[in-house]
C-alpha cells in the first residue's frame, strides 16, 4: 500500500497551523483580488483551534480581512440552539467569527433547532446556498476516531449530501466530557455529505497526536471504503493532510 495523498508533517501542531494560516490568507487574497468573495468550508472541535487562532493573528495585524469571505460549517448537533455553548454556532463564534470582521450575513451554519418536518428542506437549501456562493474554494477538515469528515460516520455513502446523521458512540464518547456526561451528548447531528465535502476545490485535513496516528494511516495508506468517509480524500485532485510529529508517527 503506498501514500497516494500529500502529506506534511510538522514538528507541532503550531508550525502546521502557522504554514496553513499563511496559505488560507492568500489564496482569500488571491480570490478577492480576482473579483470575487472567496468560499471557506470550516470544521469545528479542539483540531482547528490553533489554526483559527492564527487567522485571528494574522486578521490582528491587518496581514488578513474576512470582508469578502462566505462560510459553510461542516455540521451542527441536532437539538441544540446557536447559543448552547456546546452549539457549533457558539463554537465559530466564540473562537473565530466574533473576532474577525466577516459579515454575520455571509455566516452559515446548519440549524441545530429545525424540526423534522423541515429537515430534508433544510438540508436542501443549505446545499444550494453552497451552489449559490460559486462552491467552496477551501474546505477544512479534521479526523474523528472513526475516520469520519464531517460527521460523515462509516457507512456514509461516496456521494451523500447534507443530512441528517447518527453519531457513532465512539464520536458520542469523544465529546461526553465537553457536555458533562455521555446522557447530555445529542444522538443526532446535520452534516454536510462526503461528496459536499469533496467538492471542495481544496481540502486541508489537521490531525495532532499520536491517539490519531492509526486512523490517520488508515485514511491516508488503505483501502478507500465508506468505513472510513477520509479514505474518500485519497481520490481528490487537491487534498493535504497537515500532521504534527505524533499523528504522522505510523507513515
Amino acid at each position: 500500500m503506498t501514500e497516494s495523498l500529500p502529506v506534511r508533517v510538522f514538528a507541532d501542531r503550531n508550525d502546521a497551523c502557522r504554514t496553513l494560516a499563511a496559505e488560507v490568507a492568500a489564496l482569500i487574497g488571491a480570490i478577492n483580488d480576482s473579483g470575487r468573495t472567496a468560499v471557506l468550508g470550516l470544521a469545528t472541535g479542539r483540531t482547528p483551534l490553533p489554526f483559527y487562532a492564527e487567522l485571528i493573528r494574522l486578521h490582528r495585524e491587518g496581514a488578513l480581512s474576512f470582508s469578502r469571505v462566505v462560510t459553510f460549517n461542516l455540521d451542527e448537533y441536532l437539538g441544540l440552539p446557536g447559543e448552547h455553548p456546546e452549539s457549533y454556532r457558539a463554537f465559530m463564534q466564540r473562537e473565530l467569527f466574533g473576532h474577525v470582521d466577516i459579515p454575520a450575513e455571509n455566516v452559515h451554519i446548519p440549524d441545530g433547532t429545525v424540526g423534522e418536518a423541515e429537515l430534508e428542506a433544510h438540508c436542501q437549501a443549505y446545499e444550494d446556498a453552497i451552489r449559490a456562493a460559486g462552491g467552496i474554494d477551501f474546505q477544512l477538515l479534521g479526523i474523528g476516531r472513526t475516520g469520519h469528515i464531517g460527521f460523515n460516520e462509516p457507512g456514509s455513502p461516496k456521494n451523500s449530501r447534507t443530512r441528517l446523521v447518527g453519531l457513532d458512540p465512539v464520536t458520542r464518547q469523544d465529546a461526553a466530557p465537553s457536555f458533562g456526561g455521555l446522557e447530555q451528548v445529542p444522538e443526532h447531528a446535520i452534516s454536510m455529505g462526503c461528496g459536499t465535502i469533496l467538492e471542495a476545490r481544496k481540502i486541508a485535513l489537521l490531525a495532532w497526536g499520536s491517539a490519531k496516528a492509526g486512523i490517520v494511516r488508515e485514511a491516508l495508506t488503505g483501502p478507500i471504503t465508506d468505513q472510513v468517509s477520509a479514505s474518500f480524500l485519497q481520490e481528490h485532485p487537491d487534498a493535504t493532510f497537515y500532521l504534527d510529529a505524533e499523528a504522522g508517527a505510523g507513515l
